[in-house]
């Protein structure tokens, strides 16, 4: 019922079909307001509803059209708002936005300036987020994410409830620690503000030394352990084998005998190793 419902309300146009152009200055038509109910970042399989509203008193019956991927969907109503319902949203859905309006007294090809653009993201989940230490004291952490006006939260492993929570105008929220060493291991997330909430998936860990200074996190530490075991276990080696050889050049000689040929020492053993004289 719904679908026959949207279907006998919307007309779908291409551009090509539609001559949707302002032919008047902006300002004698103002641009209308576009929205997403519930929120513009949602989970797949979603109901969303987009809202397109005339600014008041611009027209008493009006005509919609919004935009999407070079298409335009068409709209009659008797009022200032229009509405376009998204049944269970696919991220083939998601994409930007925008509309404008026509009262039915104006010329056929008189539109309204369009609406500021609205990006619908259809997401199973947020991009994984960076987490940082931030020079300077007392030490802050930095939460970056990839998109502005989230809720950021930052834990500490091994505490159920988040250190720091709080909502950031801009793609990342900094933390300062709440002691000056605060040493631990840290993760954070952020998702969206309001329901259907959107999650990220944590941070990799961070973590912070007893003196609140260089923090490392697994991956970097991980590295580095392998080098410099990579590195004791190459010079373990080549001690081993300068020793061997050293040692195969001394002999035995009973009184009398004549002394074997010496070999020549190895190029590549370190220099300042005399084996023999220290037997």
């Amino acid at each position: 019922m719904a679908q026959e419902l949207v279907l006998q309300l919307l007309t779908v146009w291409s551009l090509c079909h539609a001559n949707i152009t302002p032919s008047v200055p902006p300002d004698l038509y103002p641009k209308p307001w576009l929205e997403a109910l519930p929120a513009t970042i949602v989970t797949p399989g979603t109901n969303v509803t987009l809202r397109c509203l005339a600014p008041q008193h611009a027209c008493s019956a009006c005509r919609f059209a919004l935009f999407q991927a070079g298409h335009a969907t068409l709209q009659n109503v008797s009022g200032e708002l229009a509405e376009v319902f998204l049944e269970e949203v696919t991220p083939a859905q998601g994409g930007v936005y925008h509309c404008r309006y026509q009262s039915l007294r104006w010329a056929p090809d008189v539109w309204s300036s369009p609406s500021d653009a609205l990006d619908l993201l259809v997401l199973k989940e947020l991009p994984r987020p960076t987490l940082e230490a931030l020079p300077g004291t007392p030490l802050s952490l930095r939460c970056a994410g990839s998109l502005g006006g989230m809720n950021f939260a930052l834990y500490r492993v091994g505490v159920q409830e988040p250190l720091l929570y709080g909502r950031s105008p801009w793609r990342w929220a900094d933390f300062p620690l709440p002691s000056p060493g605060a040493p631990g291991t840290y993760v954070c997330y952020y998702h969206t503000p309001s329901a259907p909430y959107v999650l990220s998936p944590r941070s990799r860990p961070l973590v912070v030394d007893g003196d609140g200074e260089g923090p490392l996190d697994y991956t970097q530490g991980n590295v580095a352990r392998l080098v410099l075991a990579g590195l004791v276990v190459l010079g373990l080696g080549v001690l081993g084998a300068c020793e061997w050889r050293s040692r195969s050049r001394l002999r035995w000689h009973l009184p009398g005998s004549q002394p074997q040929p010496q070999p020549q020492a190895w190029s590549g053993c370190p220099t300042g190793l005399d084996l023999e004289n220290a037997v």
